[in-house]
Order: structure tokens, then sequence, then C-alpha cells
């Protein structure tokens, strides 16, 4: 880890803030592309290790390999940013990038198969999330403390660039590689990250002010047992209970829910009383924090969820209808999905800059006010959808989120005070994360609710038709619907794994066509459609609740200096030096 003393900005020289910059957006970028590249390489990693995950035995694999990441960042954001507010932030960011590539290492080389591999990869995907947390409690404290207020728009900027485009890039890489071997999607991580501890503990130094204190080991405790128990709520919250398509009236995930939020009044409590509390609730005093984090906090609830559904939207109805097997539809949901990734980064770094100079308040807003439009346009859009419209509706999707993303996190960071941006930061994505999950657990849950309404019936009729004995086709129309919809999800052929041996009794020409490329897509699309409508409807109100709430923040005086280009051409000057030099070592150890 990088050494104990505190540089002053002025020590460093002008080129240290683009340095942290540069390390800062690799260690977003790989913490956000391992946080997807899961997702689309399930099916291949549970080949692999021999497991079939739409048995119901095996359901609570699937979903923590999909939600343990986000669980373990949003439970441990606050505890590590506060660790690096009393410890120094680049010492625990360097120490996350080095926890984040050792888990990688350990996550490639899994020599297990079944029970044993799956808790494996679990087990040490939680380890991955832990230093994700370190990683992104600490990267916007860094800014922060690196760049002048008229520059971090820009900076934070960039780094959201690098969290939202990795998200996406995820996807295509897992794509990619997971059909080739599994294991390449987590050892692909392993070079980037053991460059990026070094050069972390190389080139990133403490800048900001450190605050040294007793830590609050009550507060961390019951934080985490709060937030942890309410995150389990909701990921099992999906699962189904009984006759129920979902787990919400179940014993253990209401003893969850409401046991978590206990915990975390009780937290709230402990928080007003001890002397140096992790969680400052004092800054809620602040307005553009406040109001900043209601923002981030609806903007993730409307958007959290939306990638799983449009990829089960691709794949397990689009992409079919349109020539591809179900096997290619993970690779391919996330190549046709880019249009939201280049939104994005048009709008980020250019919004990051006119905050800069304008403010955010009106940008932010703006750029949720067109977030919930462009859900408003996926309701309308026909479930066979012509793919430019579509592609369109992302591109827009993506520059609303690039507008709303860069100035948001700027006004809230510019809002703290200087030993208490770790802490800030970690609050700030701990509500962004939480939030996810809960916005997972709640889409989900919808599109599940609207499948089960209508699809059993269908599906009985539908397999009934095409010559699958009457009590096959009961038994596969009684299946949870949440088994069909994981099975969408993952790319594999759902009725053909739901039939499974029954196939073999069909005649051949019926056989083929209740597993072909159309008989499933048309069997969901209807009912799908409902519960879209109900979710993206969801979307759109805390979008709007979001945009208002930004409008309400207030923008801070703007200091006046050098614009980026001016300030990047002075030091590509300085002594001759180039762009490639900026990486160059700012002071001696």
């Amino acid at each position: 880890m990088a050494k104990s003393r505190t540089y002053s900005i002025e020590e460093l020289g002008p080129r240290y803030k683009w340095i942290a910059l540069s390390n800062t957006t690799l260690g977003m970028l790989i913490a956000t592309i391992n946080s997807s590249i899961v997702l689309i390489a399930l099916p291949d990693i549970f080949k692999g290790i021999g497991i079939n995950p739409l048995e119901p035995a095996n359901t609570s694999y699937l979903l923590w390999m999909i939600m343990g990441f986000l669980v373990v960042t949003a439970v441990l954001v606050v505890s590590f940013g506060r660790l690096g507010d009393m410890y120094g932030r680049a010492r625990m960011y360097n120490l996350g990038f080095a926890v984040f590539t050792v888990s990688s290492v350990m996550l490639a080389i899994t020599w297990f198969d079944g029970d044993a591999a799956a808790l494996w990869l679990i087990g040490w995907r939680i380890v991955q999330g832990v230093g994700g947390a370190f990683l992104m409690a600490n990267s916007s404290a860094i800014l922060t403390d690196a760049f002048p207020a008229n520059q971090r728009g820009l900076a934070l900027g960039m780094n959201g660039v690098a969290a939202i485009a990795g998200s996406f890039l995820g996807l295509v890489v897992g794509g990619v590689l997971a059909p080739i071997d599994w294991n390449l999607i987590f050892l692909v991580s392993v070079p980037f990250g053991v460059i990026g501890t070094i050069w972390a503990y190389l080139k990133l130094h403490d800048t900001g002010v450190r605050k040294h204190a007793r830590m609050d080991w009550w507060g961390n405790i019951t934080f985490a047992v709060g937030l942890i128990s309410v995150l389990v709520g909701i990921t099992y919250g999906i699962q189904p209970y009984g006759s129920s398509p979902t787990g919400w009236g179940s014993p253990m995930v209401l003893s969850c829910l409401i046991g978590g939020v206990a915990v975390l009044i009780g937290f709230v409590v402990i928080e007003t009383k001890v002397d140096n509390p992790l969680f400052r609730l004092s800054l809620f005093k602040i307005r553009s924090f406040t109001w900043g984090n209601i923002a981030n906090l609806t903007a993730s609830l409307g958007r959290g969820g939306l990638q799983f559904i449009l990829i089960i939207w691709l794949q397990g109805i689009w992409l079919p209808q349109h020539g591809y097997t179900f096997e290619q539809t993970p690779l391919w949901a996330g190549i046709y999905m880019l249009p939201m990734t280049v939104g994005f980064l048009l709008a980020a770094p250019t919004s990051g800059i006119l905050a800069d100079r304008i403010g955010s308040r009106m940008l932010a807003s703006t750029g949720l006010a067109i977030t919930a439009l462009t859900f408003l346009l996926l309701i309308i859009l026909p479930v066979n959808f012509d793919y430019w419209a579509f592609a369109a509706i992302l591109l827009i999707n993506g520059i609303g989120m690039g507008m709303f993303s860069s100035p948001n996190r700027a006004e809230v960071m510019n809002s703290l005070p200087a030993d208490a941006r770790g802490s800030g930061a970690g609050m700030m994505t701990t509500f962004q994360n939480a939030a996810m999950v809960l916005s997972i657990g709640f889409f989900f849950s919808l599109i599940i609710s609207g499948l089960s309404s209508t699809l059993p019936s269908t599906m009985h009729d539908g397999l009934l038709a095409h010559g699958v004995p009457e009590a096959a086709a009961s038994q596969v129309a009684g299946l949870p619907a949440v088994a069909v919809l994981f099975a969408a999800f993952l790319g594999y052929n759902p009725i053909q794994q739901l039939l499974g041996g029954q196939l073999s009794s069909l005649p051949p020409d019926q056989a083929q066509f209740l597993t072909g490329r159309s008989f499933f897509p048309n069997l969901i699309s209807g009912p799908f459609q409902s519960g879209l409508a109900v979710a993206f409807g969801f979307a759109i109100v805390v979008c709007l609740i979001g945009a208002v709430a930004s409008l309400l923040t207030k923008d801070a005086k703007k200091p006046k200096g050098q614009s980026v280009g001016e300030e990047l051409a002075a030091v590509a000057g300085e002594s001759g030096t180039g762009p490639s030099e900026l990486v160059a070592p700012a002071v001696e150890r």
C-alpha cells in the first residue's frame, strides 16, 4: 500500500491529477466489468462446474452469482470510505486493487466441481466485491482531492463513464470469452489488476485531510447486519415460495426485511450518540448532499433493473425471432445493447465539463427527464420491434443517464467538507448499489407476476396442441415462472430445458417446432409486455422524482481557473514533455 505521508497538491505538481484520474478510471473499469461479465457467462460457468442452475435446489447459487457482488459492495463502501478518511484514501484504494487481483486469480483457478465449485465461486466473488468496495469508496474522494472544484465535473464524469461503460463492456467480453473457456472471464482481469496495483502503489499519494478517530464498531456492525438482511430478503423474494410465484410472503424473507429495517433504525439512533460516527448524519444538513443523494437513489431505482430486463427481452424473445439460436443470444444481447453505452460515453464527459462551467442542477434534472421519456418509449415499443427504433431509444437513454451521472456526482462531492469525502462517497455508492439490488428484485418480481398470471394456461394449451401428453404439459405449465425467466436470461433453450426427456417421445417435427425459435418467444411475448409496462411505469415515476430532487440542489459557485484544454496544453508544454509523460512520478518516495 502507499506510504502514510500526506502530500500537498502543490508538491505533486500539475500532472498528478491526471495520474489519479487514469488510475482510478482503470480501477472503476475493471470493477464494473467484473460486476456484469458473469451475467453473460453464467451458462458456461454452470456447465463447466456441472450444475443445472434451473433446478430449484440450485436457484440460490444462481442468485448469489448474480447479486453477491452488488450486495457486498453496497454493504461495505461506507465503512471503507470511512477508513480512507482516517488512514489515507490512496492506501485503502491500493489495498482494494490488491484484494481484487488476488480474488480474480482464485476465481480463475477453480478446480472443484458441483456444489463445492459453486460455493468456491460465490465465496471468492464476495471477496472480489470487498476489493471492488475499496475501489468504489475511495476513487471519487481521490479525484475530489486531486482536482480543483472547477474541473471535478470532468474528472468525476470520466470516472462515471468507466463505471457505466464497464458494466456493458462486461457483457460483450463475457460473451466472447466464456464459450472459449469460462475461467478466462476472471483471468482477463488479472494483468490489469497487477498493473493497477503496482501503478497505484508507485504513483498515488494521499493528498486529502485525514481525521484520525476511533472506529465506530457498533455503527459498522448494525449497518452491515441491517443492510445485509434487507438485501438478502430482496434477493430471496425473487424465488418462489409454496404456491406463490415469488417469495415476498415467505417468513424468512419477511423476517429479513422487517428485522433488517429495525436494525437500520437502531443504526441511525447509534449514529446520533457516538462521537465519530460511521455515517455522518450531519452531512444531510448540506442541501446539495441530501437532494443529490435522493436523486441518485431514485435514478438507480429506475435504471438498476433495466439491464436485466433488456437481456431477457433480447435473449428470450427478440433475438430468437430474428434468426439467432438460443446459444448465440448472450453475446448478441451484449452487442445489441451497445448504443446505450455509446450514448453514455458521449454525454457523461461533455456534461461533466458543462457542469464545471454552468452548474449541475439543470443538466442532472434534464438528464433524468430524458431517461424517463425513454422508459415511456420502451413501453410503447412493440415486443417484436424494429431494431433501429430500439437502438435509438437506448442511445437516448444512455445520453440521459450520462447527463445526470456526472453533474450529480460532482454536485454531491463538491458539497462535502474535505475530511468527509471518503465516507460521503461511500454513502453515495451505498445508496446507488442498494437501490440497484432493490430495483432488480422489484423488476424481476413484476415480470414474474405478469408471467405467472397468464403463462401457465398459455403454455399448457400450446404444449397440448403440439402433441405433449396432458400429464407432461400440466407439469411443465405448473413450474415456477422464475424458471422460465431464468432460462431466457441464461440463454438456454427454455422448452428444451423444461421438457427434457419428454421431447424424445414426440414426433420429430413437433419436437423441432417446440424447441425452435418461434414457439417460446411468441408464448411469453404477451405476458412479458404486461409486466414490462408496470416495471417501466415505476421507472418513469422514480426518474421524475429524481429530476425534481436534482432541481432542489444548490449549485456551488465555480472558482475561476484554467480550462481543461488549457491546462493539458500547459502541462504537455512544460519542458517539452508530451502526453505520454503524464505518468511520470511527481515526487520521490
